[in-house]
This record gives structure tokens, sequence and C-alpha cells, in this order.
């Protein structure tokens, strides 16, 4: 058998996927796609679940199967060849992080360094 390209989200149900099991509830995580102002999700199946991101980007390294994951977790193996972006066209752009709390007046030491060092970061 020949190799499958993926051109669209529906051509994934043609693949192997590594699925992500959610820490916080359990669920499966559906990947998220974004084309022409519209945002959907997937769910996949495979034969494979993984409860952490790392063990599903060696799984694809092993080819196992299509695992999804950030780009700049998978960069250094995009850019070696030993892995291939698929559906490019349709990663949804990531806005970047955010921080909500409480607007207390006096914060605590710890939680004030947090604050600080996530701005010092992203200058």
């Amino acid at each position: 058998m020949g190799f499958l390209r993926v051109r669209t989200p529906h051509d994934l149900t043609k693949h192997n996927c590594v699925n992500l099991r959610l820490p916080t509830s359990g669920a499966l995580y559906a990947w998220e796609f974004a084309k022409d102002g519209r945002e959907f999700s997937v769910r996949v199946e495979g034969q494979l679940t993984m409860s952490n991101i790392d063990p599903a980007i060696n799984a694809a390294l092993d080819g196992v199967g299509l695992s999804y994951a950030p780009k700049d977790l998978v960069r250094q193996h995009l850019e070696s060849g030993r892995l291939q972006e698929v559906l490019a066209d349709w990663a949804p752009t990531f806005q970047g992080y955010h921080l909500y709390y409480p607007s207390r007046r006096h914060p605590s030491p710890a939680f004030a360094a947090f604050v600080e060092a996530f701005r010092y970061r992203q200058r």
C-alpha cells in the first residue's frame, strides 16, 4: 500500500492517528483546524492513545501514525526531515498566552515573581 496524501482533515479517517487523552477530563483531544475564518475540530482514530504530548511525538517519529503537536515542539524534527508537516494550511494560529488573575492590591511575592518572569520572557 502506498503513501496516502493528507489534503483535508477528512483524509485523517484513512490514517492511523495518535490520540491524546486530556488530563483534566479524561476525554480524547479533538484536533483543531481553521481555514477561511472557520474553526472546527476533528475526532481522530488510531491504535494509540497517549496521556502526554512527548510520547505522541515519539510515536510519529517511530512511524506509528500521525500526531497533532504544536509546531514549536517539533520544529527540530521538521527541519531535520524526520517529520513532515501535513495540513499546514489548515493549522490554527496561536494568539499567545493569556494570564487572568484577581485584581488584588497586594499579590503574593511568588505570584508577583511569576508575572514579572512571564513579562520578561515576552520581551
